[in-house]
């Protein structure tokens, strides 16, 4: 009897670990699964015009319309703040990074409504001098005219909430140092600004000649970088440059976050040489800048959220920013 007592004692547990077991996966599995979704907001997406500039590069996606920027959106009633999110050099012409590698629109579900401009590969961003004649670019990126004169003024028309009708604008990479320029230059169109992995001292040695080489190693043809703010000595480089505007962003949340080049949670044994000749050199260049922006902030008294963690220059890690930049305030 001892013996049977303790076979079915036994198969007891088993049943019972077998069903933790199958629960833990399934939780696991649910979390994944749903780590991209929103489950209470809406899709909003709409169209804004282009100010002129292409929307397909020279190469995109010949059969969108010309002369109209897609923005992919997500609302929820009840939400009070709008966060704008800007991509990287890669950007594409189908749907924004964010909406691909993220759980950005899940910010929806948490009070802050999302926002994401589509396209503008190599751009920051920025209105450019020229189109780019290395790769066939027929008319100049005007993404300056975009986002300040027909993005956010559609988003206000549309009843998308904000503070004091201003709203939060935050960019990874290329576009971390976009966000920061955009809010110091239209303090009346934003209350905060964030930067991940962003390169924000644009005016510092080497910067001009390593953002050179960066345009020129796009597939499937290079950009010409002068033709985004002129040759090296133009002044359009130091206005566009956000730690030569830090005087201007008094008053303004600031966040800074970067990864310090070591891997971390989000790097994956498949992806080991690419993350360590690109992402880690990519990443301790963005570090390096941020702590140099963040001195200078100090010194300036302009008071910058800051963020270091192990990480690569890679969409994890970014995402793990946005959320760390929500636990902390900073939409509020």
């Amino acid at each position: 009897m001892r013996v049977a007592k303790s076979k079915r004692h036994a198969g007891s547990r088993k049943v019972t670990a077998v069903l933790i077991a199958a629960l833990t996966v399934l939780g696991l599995m649910g979390t994944a699964v749903g780590a991209g979704q929103s489950s209470g907001a809406t899709r909003a997406n709409f169209q804004i015009d282009a100010c002129g500039m292409p929307t397909n590069g020279a190469f995109g996606n010949k059969s969108m319309r010309p002369g109209i920027v897609n923005v992919q959106a997500w609302r929820k009633r009840g939400n009070t703040r709008t966060v704008i999110l800007l991509d990287g050099m890669r950007a594409r012409y189908d749907r924004s990074g964010w909406d691909i590698e993220t759980n950005a629109r899940r910010l929806a579900d948490r009070g802050v409504d999302v926002v994401m401009p589509v396209g503008g590969p190599n751009s920051f961003y920025t209105d450019w001098d020229a189109p780019s004649n290395f790769n066939g670019q027929k008319k100049r990126y005007r993404w300056g005219c975009v986002i300040d004169n027909r993005l956010v003024p559609k988003m206000r028309e549309l009843g998308f909430p904000g503070k004091n009708r201003k709203y939060a604008i935050m960019g990874l990479s290329m576009g971390g140092g976009a966000a920061l320029t955009h809010a110091a230059q239209r303090r009346d169109l934003y209350y905060a600004a964030g930067s991940m992995s962003g390169y924000l001292t644009l005016s510092a040695p080497g910067m001009r000649t390593a953002l050179r080489m960066a345009m020129l190693d796009v597939a499937p043809a290079p950009w010409n970088i002068d033709a985004m703010w002129g040759p090296p000595w133009s002044p359009r480089w130091t206005a566009n440059d956000p730690f030569m505007l830090i005087n201007r962003m008094r008053g303004l949340k600031v966040f800074v976050g970067t990864g310090n080049g070591f891997f971390g949670h989000h790097n994956r044994p498949g992806n080991v040489v690419d993350d360590f000749f690109k992402g880690t050199p990519l990443e301790l260049l963005a570090f390096a800048q941020a702590k140099a922006f963040e001195a200078a902030a100090f010194v300036q008294g302009v008071p910058v959220m800051s963020y270091t963690a192990n990480g690569t220059h890679a969409w994890g890690y970014w995402q793990d920013m946005l959320w760390n930049a929500h636990a902390r305030g900073f939409f509020r």
